[in-house]
């Protein structure tokens, strides 16, 4: 985040998914995560298209959108994406999660759970919802994906896929000048943006309940 952010309740929200246990996770149990993660990137793009339609001028919105909409930034991954194919960032992890069976009541139930996460997420204020896009891409996400990588389990199809996900995310997002920070950084968060991180923290326990247990 940029150094003269201020701090916000939300901001506790993202420690705490920080603090989670990921280092302890099975190599199914991360599986699971990123199924959670999953569900997270739709609204993530939906809340982008929604800021970007609220402020259709933004010229730094419009390159944002670029690149996290219809990409190739991503491409190539074997079984996912060829090489210069362009697919939103969801298709990704939708594809990605494709690579390997999941049993139908297992899929039914991290359905529902996942539906139940998105009309809570689409239930919000646009203006909520718009705001929130700085708060993932300037430092949010990039301390939760650094989180995430200390898993130790990522020889599996789907998590070597959601771990170049993860890693080409924090390069997308890292650079202070020109990285997506510095393109949604002018759309300032607040704390009307808690309730979207606590409902993040709690799709990740509802999908792996292990990261409810202490660090």
């Amino acid at each position: 985040m940029s150094e003269v952010a201020e701090r916000f309740t939300f901001h506790n929200e993202i420690d705490q998914i920080c603090a989670m246990p990921w280092h302890r996770l099975s190599e199914g149990e991360l599986v699971d995560a990123a199924w959670a993660y999953y569900y997270f990137s739709i609204q993530f793009r939906e809340n982008l298209e929604i800021a970007a339609a609220r402020h259709p001028h933004d010229r730094k919105l419009r390159q944002l959108v670029k690149e996290e909409c219809n990409t190739a930034n991503l491409s190539p991954f074997p079984g996912v994406a060829a090489a210069g194919e362009a697919m939103n960032h969801d298709e990704f992890m939708k594809r990605a999660l494709a690579l390997a069976p999941i049993a139908s009541d297992k899929r039914a139930r991290f359905e529902k759970l996942g539906q139940t996460y998105l009309a809570a997420i689409r239930a919000m204020d646009d203006e909520t919802r718009a705001i929130s896009i700085s708060s993932y891409e300037d430092g949010g996400l990039e301390s939760v994906f650094r989180a995430i990588l200390t898993a130790t389990h990522w020889n599996h199809p789907v998590l070597a896929a959601f771990k170049h996900f993860l890693v080409e995310h924090i390069r997308f997002d890292s650079d202070p000048d020109a990285g997506h920070g510095a393109l949604s950084r002018h759309l300032p968060p607040d704390d009307r943006v808690q309730p979207i991180w606590a409902r993040f923290r709690s799709i990740f326990v509802d999908f792996a309940p292990a990261l409810g247990s202490a660090a």
